[in-house]
């Protein structure tokens, strides 16, 4: 019993552990500003008045939103990388760090474009309306009008999002990019065996770097939160 519950080697080992999550966190970091990108742009297509950029939106996030992350991460590492040696670096970590965030961020950008395409549909339509009487183009008033509202209607939406961005990084990292808190615990498994208080410790790692995203993204969506 005293062996199932020994936490020495997690302390022996704790400058690992920090180095895997510091590599989540910067993983995680760069996607979310790309993936808040792309699905700002993926939003103004899905909403434009215009047919075709409308229908290339639809298509391209129902495709990303219905397909497995691992699959778009190999289509990026193997696909991408390996065959077509569409490379970012002939560093292969480097190379495989950006596939990641490339990967990630494609694909958590079709989940933000929805929660930003749930908040416009809480602005009014009256509003848009007003925008073109004084003639303002479909991307003033998005940009000036519909967007900000939106942003501050799904807060809360946007922080589910990114928290389980968070928890994807273990699934693409293992794919394309091999440095992140879960390939260190796999590493730490094969050098000195699986245990409880490894598992233990990187899952308290993962719920330090989780809960207080979900905090604070609940206390702003109320702060943020428009009257109606």
């Amino acid at each position: 019993m005293n062996e199932l519950f020994n936490f020495t080697e997690v302390f022996d080992n704790l400058d690992k552990i920090l180095s895997g999550f510091w590599a989540t966190i910067r993983l995680a970091s760069v996607t979310a500003v790309l993936a808040l990108i792309i699905g700002t742009v993926l939003v103004s297509f899905r909403v434009s008045p215009t047919p075709v950029l409308r229908g290339v939106g639809t298509v391209v996030v129902n495709v990303l939103r219905n397909t497995p992350l691992t699959l778009v991460a190999l289509l990026c590492v193997s696909g991408l990388s390996d065959v077509l040696k569409v490379t970012f670096s002939d560093t292969p970590s480097v190379n495989g760090y950006w596939w990641a965030v490339t990967a990630l961020s494609v694909y958590t950008g079709a989940f933000v474009c929805e929660a930003l395409r749930s908040g416009v549909n809480t602005v009014p339509l009256g509003q848009a309306e007003a925008a073109r009487s004084i003639g303002l183009t479909f991307g003033q008033s998005l940009r000036m009008i519909i967007l900000p509202q939106a942003f501050r209607a799904v807060v809360g939406p946007l922080g589910s999002v990114l928290i389980a961005m968070i928890k994807n990084t273990t699934i693409v990292a293992a794919v394309a990019y091999g440095v992140d808190a879960v390939s260190e615990m796999k590493i730490m498994f094969f050098d000195l065996g699986a245990s409880l208080p490894i598992f233990i410790g990187f899952a308290i790692g993962y719920l330090i770097l989780t809960l207080p995203a979900g905090f604070f993204f609940g206390w702003l969506a109320k702060r943020m939160a428009v009257a109606r």
